[in-house]
């Protein structure tokens, strides 16, 4: 008679790794359909350079500028109503089916940008093609955040929450720096600067709405947490802005942290490069050049920052952002305009991204932390998307601004004083890591 012996240590540590493996893999996909999403919509700010004068003609770039900024901040201010239909979507029918949504519908916008006609040949109807392109990705993104941070912080470990969670800022980098490294690319081996202005700044919009359909695929194959099946079984309300309402000091925080946060990452993310451009005077190859650097630079703390999250809380690194930004804002982006060529300003980018990634290793997961299950696609997405609208969105077009009448050093001021109000919200929170609802509700299932 045979008998099988069976090892309940080594079971344990094989289904301990299977779960694992499984977790990564939900991960990994989320993060780079996260990539994706932000390549497509970033690639309008890396080529506005080339294709203002395509839409906006005008003989002032900094005109031009001002008008495609407007555009992008436009897109921002329907954010708040992709978050509140993609997070009524998340929290009601599952994490998946919202990423998978907002993925489809950036697809469906970068592809307009690319087909859309030049105001030589359309008139009016050339900018109002762009404008709806951007709605359209704007509602995407409004509803990727959210959904995307709530599945990450969902799918992560508590351990290791905070280094897993930072890979949302990583690819949301990343995507910013594939697309100007597809810019770099096209500068200086493929194209010259008259083939990028009539017709090159097309291919990146191409190439997102291609890698926006491969993202769909990757997504339809992708676990729903276990927090949003939990959730669901309770059979509870689940999602609107009827239940939001019944957290309003976890939303006055949410877009306490956001304000001046992403003010900050705009300010060196999508307005730098004009910054560099326009201010500082560098050429568009040392422009991209830098931006692309500093983005890399970016991308590499980010799990850096998060990983430290989970060993001395995620209070302490917002509280550093805030501190650091409300004293060095004004000295960094003045040093910055005075910098003496590519090199130095590439290091005090640098410098500046070494405060501001206390805010953006880690505030996704913060605001995961704060909200139930039921409710925390919403919860993240829509008071973030609503602030990020108004302080985010209006970053690049404000500078421009600012620039515009002469005084660009007030702007500095101002996101001195949107930075220090986060101080504020930072300094009164508690840890969220030490209090986190994701823990709470796995404990007592």
């Amino acid at each position: 008679m045979n008998t099988v012996t069976t090892n309940p240590a080594a079971d344990g540590r094989a289904a301990a790794e299977r779960i694992s493996g499984k977790r990564l893999r939900a991960i990994f996909v989320g993060s780079a359909g996260n990539l994706v999403e932000w390549f497509d919509f970033y690639c309008y700010s890396a080529f506005a350079l080339y294709f203002a004068s395509s839409f906006f003609p005008a003989q002032d770039p900094t005109a031009q500028m001002m008008s495609t900024a407007g555009i992008f901040a436009l897109g921002f201010f329907v954010r708040p109503i992709g978050g509140i239909l993609f997070g009524h979507i998340g929290d009601r029918h599952g994490r998946k089916k919202a990423l998978m949504a907002s993925v489809l519908l950036m697809c469906f916008g970068s592809l307009l940008i690319a087909c859309a006609p030049t105001y030589a040949t359309a008139g009016i109807l050339s900018p109002c093609i762009l404008l709806l392109a951007r709605l359209l990705q704007g509602l995407s993104l409004g509803g990727e955040y959210g959904a995307s941070a709530t599945y990450l912080s969902e799918m992560a470990d508590s351990k290791h929450r905070g280094f897993y969670s930072s890979f949302q800022y990583v690819t949301l980098i990343g995507g910013q720096l594939l697309a100007l490294l597809l810019l770099l690319v096209l500068q200086r081996y493929l194209l010259d600067a008259e083939q990028l202005r009539a017709w090159g700044w097309r291919i990146p919009f191409v190439i997102g709405a291609c890698l926006a359909l491969a993202a769909l695929g990757m997504r339809h194959n992708m676990p729903e947490t276990q927090s949003f099946e939990a959730a669901r079984k309770k059979a509870k309300p689940m999602g609107g802005l009827k239940q939001l309402a019944q957290h309003p000091k976890e939303v006055l925080l949410v877009v306490g942290l956001t304000m001046g946060g992403t003010l900050a990452f705009y300010v060196y993310t999508t307005y730098m490069q004009k910054f560099l451009r326009l201010s500082v005077g560098l050429t568009d190859a040392q422009t991209t050049a830098v931006s692309a650097a500093s983005l890399l630079f970016a991308m590499c703390l980010q799990p850096l920052y998060g990983a430290l999250s989970d060993r001395i809380g995620r209070r302490p690194l917002l509280v550093g952002f805030a501190l650091l930004g409300t004293l060095f804002t004004v000295p960094l982006l003045t040093a910055i305009r005075n910098a003496g060529g590519p090199g130095e300003a590439f290091i005090l980018i640098a410098c500046a991204w070494i405060i501001v990634s206390g805010y953006t290793s880690i505030n996704a997961l913060v605001k995961a932390e704060l909200f139930p299950a039921s409710i925390r696609a919403t919860g993240v997405g829509v008071p973030y998307a609503f602030a990020v609208s108004v302080f985010g969105g209006t970053a690049e077009y404000l500078a421009l601004w600012f620039k515009s009448a002469g005084i660009e050093s007030g702007f500095y001021w101002y996101a001195t004083a949107v930075i220090a109000c986060t101080l504020v919200v930072c300094w009164c929170m508690r840890d969220t890591r030490a209090r986190s609802r994701i823990d709470a509700e796995a404990q007592s299932s």
